[in-house]
């Protein structure tokens, strides 16, 4: 004869419920674990980005590039709606292993897994590097080593550059790209953990690959551009602000951001633009020539053309505003799983 099980009474079974309830909630927090994990992520990978600047093989940037590319010869139509299928096909996959790898359950293995990623997402580290080797190269009055480092720094013709022309592309990339490369990620992580560094990441190599206005990108490319944009409103700003107070010329530098740039026609290089400008005491802007043609752009800042000792004035700067981000973002992350604990 089986068994019967004394299951008391139901008052006994709401408590008995209630307390396993309450033991779970006293448990620790996957959220604050994985949070705390970003924090001590963030910094570790940024140390690594600030030693050892960008992996030298098996790059995962590269790899998101091969497989955007991958996926534009398929979804490839020259209109707005297939780069918008694109766009979202690839910002869900990016999505996707993000959370697919932050589930680790172990917390050291979050904290090696957000450091990796941290590490191979950031490349202010290499950026500083060019800027400074591009100033050698000038002041070595080696114009044509100089024009071989411009295509790292950005996508105009080397050739039409002079020197002036050289150190002017450089330090406008290198005040762009404080955001791009250095803030805006940590600026993601923080915000949402390692998802948001890698669709970051997605985003911005998505904007590099198509979000050009030549024929064949003018229409498929839309949607990878606004995207880009929205992504960088915030760390655009934020990377402003750290130039205003860690410039050296807080006035020069806001002055520079609330007269010059919104003029510009990218609404986020324009502030870090004209704030880098404003606090290194140059004027940026000007005739600029791409590969798809010239563009004029407006002026941003007072004072004389860079020379080569403000190109390396701008590389401090980068790397004052880098660590304030990384910090700060890290601190952010902390408070984060902090609140998530409780």
């Amino acid at each position: 004869m089986r068994a019967v099980r004394d299951v008391g009474s139901p008052a006994d079974t709401i408590a008995s419920v209630s307390g396993r309830i309450s033991t779970r909630r006293r448990g620790p927090s996957p959220t604050r674990h994985r949070d705390a994990g970003v924090a001590l992520g963030l910094l570790a990978g940024f140390a690594a980005d600030r030693v050892l600047g960008d992996p030298r093989r098996w790059h995962p940037v590269a790899g998101i590039g091969h497989a955007a590319g991958a996926a534009e010869r398929v979804l490839y139509r020259d209109n707005r709606p297939a780069g918008v299928v694109f766009a979202a096909i690839c910002v869900g996959a990016g999505w996707a292993v993000g959370e697919l790898v932050g589930r680790v359950p172990a917390t050291r293995a979050r904290v090696a897994v957000t450091t990796l990623a941290t590490w191979s997402v950031l490349g202010g580290t290499t950026l500083v590097r060019v800027g400074d080797a591009m100033a050698d190269a000038l002041d070595a009055d080696d114009i044509e080593s100089a024009r071989q480092l411009v295509p790292s720094l950005c996508g105009r013709d080397p050739e039409a550059l002079d020197e002036a022309g050289i150190a002017r592309a450089a330090l406008e990339s290198i005040a762009e790209n404080t955001s791009d490369a250095a803030v805006a990620p940590l600026v993601w992580a923080a915000c949402a953990g390692l998802p948001g560094l890698i669709v970051y990441r997605v985003v911005n190599t998505l904007d590099a690959m198509v979000g050009h206005r030549d024929d064949r990108y003018r229409r498929f490319g839309w949607a990878a551009a606004r995207l880009d944009d929205l992504a960088n409103l915030a760390p655009a700003r934020l990377t402003g602000a750290l130039a205003v107070v860690l410039g050296g010329a807080p006035a020069g530098a806001l002055r520079a951001w609330r007269r010059d740039a919104a003029a510009h026609p990218s609404p986020n290089a324009g502030v870090v633009e004209a704030t880098f400008a404003g606090a290194l005491g140059v004027t940026l802007g000007g005739r600029t020539e791409y590969p798809y043609g010239v563009e004029l752009r407006p002026l941003l800042g007072d004072g004389p053309a860079p020379a080569t000792s403000d190109l390396r004035a701008a590389v401090v700067l980068s790397r004052r505003v880098q660590t304030a981000a990384a910090i700060g973002a890290a601190t952010a992350a902390f408070l984060v799983s902090r609140r998530s604990g409780r």
